[in-house]
């Protein structure tokens, strides 16, 4: 049987915002700043598309490598292997 769909697939609850956060996003998180080697968990912005990570990584938890234009690129441990992730800063959250 062949998958049909594609990157934002089966993703319903995980890429929805909750009722309370609906509006617009405030400038501060297009702006944060993280420094190499700093802590920082991925939560998407549904809102935003642009440096959107691959959904089954949300809620993971990374280290803030180095910055890549706009994003930030992130190491994260997936089972035992690390994966490097280019991420903008509205889809990090400081730890």
């Amino acid at each position: 049987m062949k998958r049909i769909g594609k990157f934002r697939r089966k993703t319903r609850y995980k890429l929805k915002k909750d009722i309370r956060n609906k509006g617009k996003i405030s400038i501060t998180k297009y702006l944060q700043n993280f420094k190499t080697g700093e802590m920082a968990t991925l939560l998407a912005e549904p809102a935003v598309q642009k440096g959107l990570y691959h959904p089954r990584f949300y809620g993971k938890r990374g280290i803030v490598k180095s910055k890549v234009g706009r994003c930030f690129e992130v190491t994260i441990k997936d089972g035992n292997k690390e994966k490097t992730l280019i991420v903008h800063p509205i889809h990090l959250r400081k730890v």
